[in-house]
């Protein structure tokens, strides 16, 4: 019989299974749960970025594109991302189309880290980057942020994170799970930090068009932060296109390259009836995300005002469509708090411990769902904890 651990590599081995993935199998095992667990927009596709995608196969667009994808659609980001974020870059060779951001922050990694290498990542954060590192050989160093500072890191933090083996720092803002966001100052400070190294930053920017108050800035705006800096960008949730797995990379030639490269041996072309979609989306869709952006904007309100209603110490999320409250004090463990809420009251939240060291006594909860199951789940979720304070005072 094979002996299957001779065969995988020490990296894949070394991977654990997302801990969030229990809850989603729990979820989908129980449909009449509310869930506030899923980071996806509620919203269907707009339907003239619906109607471009299905034109285009009726067109005969079924072909493989370019293996950086189509010039039209590079070109739409160009002026999408120089319009918004006053971020440019060349079409031809600085843009590169991807299956979805998740493809762009794989290619990425896999680039520019090797055995030995460090990543420095927040903590909290979605979860991908530190398995994309380990399967590399990388070594993950993980910055534990805290409430206290808006769950932002600091710059102070990055440069005690700093060793001669760091290769990439992440920063992953507007932030999945906290809501976190990062302003000017705090990139000019970590700016400071890094402009006589040659640490890369990869800004998973996927979250961009959902702040809250004041726009998106991103590090490559910062003068002498372009030249080491790579942007995830993507349509999954700013346009709810996140069956169409549609995503790009950005950054200087000279490190855009190797990934388009390494895109072409793997993916060859991101979906040609995707990327006519995006076209239409990045053409005619601002309108779009402007809606989306004030529904979700309203029932943050409402799910901040519900969560402190009932006791609960909730930062005010100024970015991405979660509140990550403090749900400790009823002597329970994040996981055990979240599991007897979905048993008890069909309520489905994530644990903050999903998303690494410093989520502990946390939980993410979603408003990427309508107002009335929000306000359902709120009502669900104060009678469990009132049954909870009851079983303290008892």
């Amino acid at each position: 019989m094979i002996n299957y651990s001779k065969v995988l590599t020490p990296g894949i081995q070394a991977v654990p299974e997302s801990s969030i993935k229990e809850f989603f199998d729990i979820i989908n095992e129980m449909p009449e749960a509310i869930s506030l667990g899923l980071g996806e927009p509620d919203f269907v596709t707009p339907e003239h970025i619906r109607k471009a995608g299905a034109a285009s196969l009726l067109e005969g667009h079924t072909k493989y594109t370019q293996n950086p994808g189509l010039p039209e659609l590079r070109g739409a980001i160009a002026s999408y991302l120089s319009a918004r974020f006053s971020l440019n870059y060349e079409p031809e060779d600085e843009i590169l189309v991807t299956v979805g951001g998740s493809e762009a922050i794989d290619l990425a990694i896999r680039c520019l880290i090797g055995p030995g290498d460090e990543i420095i990542v927040p903590s909290l954060t979605f979860v991908c980057y530190g398995p994309l590192a380990t399967v590399c050989g990388g070594v993950v160093k993980e910055v534990v942020v805290r409430a206290e500072n808006g769950f932002r890191i600091t710059a102070e933090q990055v440069r005690a994170a700093i060793t001669p083996r760091t290769k990439l720092l992440v920063l992953p803002y507007p932030s999945n799970p906290t809501g976190a966001i990062l302003e000017r100052q705090d990139l000019e400070e970590i700016a400071a930090v890094l402009q006589d190294t040659d640490i890369v930053v990869l800004c998973d920017e996927i979250y961009s068009e959902l702040t809250y108050g004041q726009e998106h800035m991103s590090l490559a705006a910062v003068p002498g932060m372009r030249e080491r800096t790579l942007i995830v960008g993507g349509f999954s949730k700013a346009f709810a296109m996140t069956g169409w797995r549609m995503g790009y990379l950005c950054g200087p030639r000279e490190l855009v390259a190797p990934a388009s490269a390494l895109h072409g041996y793997g993916i060859m072309s991101a979906p040609t009836v995707t990327q006519h979609a995006a076209i239409e989306a990045m053409k005619n869709g601002m309108a779009d995300i402007a809606e989306m952006r004030g529904e979700y904007d309203e029932r943050r309100k409402l799910l901040i005002r519900g969560l402190r209603d009932m006791g609960l110490e909730c930062s005010e999320p100024r970015g991405a469509f979660y509140c990550f409250p403090r749900i400790d004090g009823f002597g329970l463990s994040d996981v055990d708090f979240c599991k007897r809420l979905l048993q008890e009251e069909q309520v489905a939240i994530i644990p903050g411990s999903a998303f690494g060291p410093g989520g502990e006594g946390h939980a993410r909860v979603c408003y990427a769902a309508d107002r009335a199951k929000i306000e359902e789940a709120l009502k669900r979720m104060e009678r469990f904890l009132q049954r909870l304070r009851a079983q303290q005072e008892g």
